[in-house]
Formats: structure tokens, sequence, C-alpha cells
């Protein structure tokens, strides 16, 4: 018995030991890929490698400011096309104002000439005003 408890001693030993070696290892590891951040390939970069949690906790500002700055920019884009939109629209509506005000201005001035005026009054008999026969004088009044 004393001889199977001196094999089940040694073989916890053992497996101590691999055990404290599988966590220096580890710890290796862990210190070598930290190290590894400072120079960085064009194959680590492609293949993910400059992804590791380091990396990003060390860049999360960084990369929620960048975050910020692109949906700004997609709104800004979106209301400025927009804005532009509501441009055009308000353009062709003053251009079709100004030509509906043209058009008047000069169906007004066309029926207030004097020719189509005596013709307007020569055609209804009904009307009193008549064109005048003396020409109009000046009243002019002495300043005291």
């Amino acid at each position: 018995m004393k001889k199977e408890l001196e094999e089940a001693k040694t073989k916890d030993e053992k497996v101590e030991e691999q055990i404290e070696s599988a966590i220096k290892i580890i710890k290796e590891r862990a210190r070598e890929d930290d190290s590894k951040s400072s120079s960085l390939s064009l194959r680590e970069i492609l293949g993910g490698d400059i992804l590791t949690t380091q990396v990003v906790r060390s860049q999360v500002w960084l990369l929620v400011i960048i975050v910020g700055f692109v949906i700004a920019y997609v709104a800004f884009r979106y209301q400025c096309q927009q804005d532009f939109i509501a441009i055009d629209k308000m353009e062709k509506e003053l251009k079709d104002a100004k030509y509906r005000a043209l058009t008047t201005s000069s169906t007004l001035t066309e029926k207030s000439r004097e020719s189509r005026v005596l013709d307007e009054l020569k055609n209804n008999k009904d009307s009193l005003l008549k064109v005048s026969d003396q020409p109009p004088y000046i009243i002019t009044i002495p300043e005291e």
C-alpha cells in the first residue's frame, strides 16, 4: 500500500509539474502576442491578427469617433440632397410665377392702351363716356 501511495504521489507531482509547465507556456505565449502588436506585417493585418483584444481595447474610442463621423457624414449628405431637391422645386415654382406675372402684365398693358380703351367705348353703346374734343388746360393758383 505504501508503494501505491508513493506511486500516486509521484503521479500527482507529475500532473502538477505538467500543469505548472502548461501555465508557464501560456504566460509566455500571452507575452509574445503582446509584443507582436508593435511590429505588424501585411500578413498579420490581412489575416485579422490586428484585431486582438489588446489592440481593440486600446483603440475603442478612436473607433467610436470614426463611426460617429461616418454617421454624421451620411446624415449631412442626405440632408444636403433633400435641400437641393427643395431648392430645385422652388426655382421651378419661381420661374412659373415669373412667367405668369409677365403674361398678366402684358395682358393688362394691352387692355389699358388708349386705342384699345377707345375701341371698347365705341363698341359699348350704352356708355356715357366719350373722348374729349377740347384739349386739357392748366389752372394756376397764385401763391400768397
